[in-house]
């Protein structure tokens, strides 16, 4: 594993320097649009609503809609006026009761791997936590935003986990449940028998998500069945050029237009039987006539001049 972010747990006098890495990792598939045709990725661009132009990643910005439709655009500027922390230290704030943390509450877990010169302390902090069935609150910046988090064991190890603020957490307001009424005891009685005959431990290893390792197992065939879609190689473009004669190109028909002058017609392609090339070649046959005629006449004089 790889270390995502560095700093140290810090409680009363003692610091506990720690690296973060992440506890969990997504096995869904992967899939990418692709032409069915041929296998060819899709692409998209950023284009603007508005004027349909195609915009650079240096031109966008992030807006906020409003409930009447209105768009608020934020300067980097707006941004940096904002609340932001770049903190290294995860500060415990208090340890609570673990019964008194609402699972609904937690969010992405992390490992904590102590420095090998912090293991003590770090020893220390996960068997006060085990003895005491207590987690730490904390607060930790990661990204520069400011969150809370808790500290807990699992398996002998330091475990955090970031924490949703309390309005992020939906109310059930479901009314028909509450006018359903209460069981009766007949019922009551069945759901417990049903709740006994189906009773048991929990073993995490007794699950597996049945439709990713189908998925695969799909996917695998088809390989070894020779049913796949060779990587076509793109041409290379030959780079911004192009584009940058397109945008002049472009611009002065914009600013013709502006003037109400009518567009630039294409320039048509010379080929051998154009009107200019003929008359061009025509005057070079000329040309050369004209000099053989000199050259007859400066012939004719010397040899006369010789005679007399």
């Amino acid at each position: 594993m790889r270390a995502i972010w560095k700093g140290a747990v810090s409680f009363g006098l003692v610091n506990v320097p720690v690296r973060l890495y992440s506890a969990t990792e997504n096995h869904d598939v992967q899939f990418r649009q692709v032409h069915r045709e041929d296998g060819g990725r899709i692409k998209y661009k950023r284009t603007c609503s508005i004027d349909g132009e195609e915009v650079a990643y240096d031109d966008i910005a992030k807006g906020y809609e409003t409930e009447d439709g209105d768009m608020v655009i934020l300067t980097d500027e707006d941004f940096g006026d904002l609340p932001s922390k770049s903190s290294k230290e995860i500060n415990v704030e208090k340890f609570v009761p673990s019964d008194q943390i609402d699972p609904m509450l937690l969010d992405k877990s992390y490992y904590l791997e102590p420095d090998k010169s912090a293991t003590k302390p770090y020893i220390l902090l996960r068997e006060a936590l085990e003895s005491e069935g207590r987690m730490a609150v904390v607060t930790v910046s990661i990204r520069t935003r400011m969150t809370m988090a808790v500290l807990r064991v699992r398996d002998g190890v330091i475990v955090m986990q970031t924490m949703l603020w309390p309005d992020e957490i939906r109310k059930a307001d479901f009314a028909h449940v509450e006018e359903a009424g209460e069981a009766t005891d007949k019922e009551m009685a069945m759901a417990k028998l049903l709740i006994e005959q189906l009773a048991g431990d929990f073993e995490a290893d007794d699950y597996e998500d049945d439709y990713a390792i189908a998925l695969q197992a799909l996917v695998k065939a088809k390989v070894e069945g020779g049913e796949v879609k060779a990587p076509v190689v793109e041409a290379e473009e030959s780079g911004e050029v192009v584009d940058l004669l397109a945008a002049l190109a472009k611009s002065v028909e914009k600013a013709k237009a502006s003037r109400g002058e009518a567009p630039s017609k294409p320039a048509a392609k010379a080929s051998d039987d154009t009107p200019a090339k003929k008359t061009a070649a025509k005057k070079t046959t000329t040309k050369k006539a004209a000099a053989k005629k000199t050259t007859t006449k400066a012939t004719a004089k010397k040899a006369t001049k010789k005679a007399s």
